[in-house]
């Protein structure tokens, strides 16, 4: 599989999110969405990563952005995550790394 550049559209996939749902990149269709990717939850660079995300999340909503999260991390994993930072934005559990790669 080759690497996406910027402006690629990205293959779909469905993953589980922080609450135990499935997610699909189709279901944001139409939206430009932001995966951003991150190696371990609640480790300092990622907690600094996704807090910066949750205090823009505002103005990137605004400007038609879906923001969602993608680790390694299990969903239990990414919920405690979520709750400990107030993140307000799903965050993707991929522990088999079939989207990562």
């Amino acid at each position: 599989m080759s690497r996406l550049t910027p402006g690629d559209a990205a293959p779909d996939f469905t993953l589980t999110d922080d609450t135990g749902k499935a997610v699909s990149l189709a279901d944001l269709r139409g939206q430009q969405v932001i995966l951003y990717v991150y190696p371990a939850a609640m480790t300092p660079g990622c907690t600094t990563q996704a807090c910066d995300f949750r205090d823009s999340l505002n103005p990137l909503v605004d400007a038609g952005y879906a923001v969602l999260g993608l680790s390694p991390d299990t969903p239990d994993k990414l919920r405690e995550f979520r709750e400990h930072d107030s993140l307000t934005f799903p965050l993707l559990s991929d522990p088999d790394k079939q989207v990562l790669r």
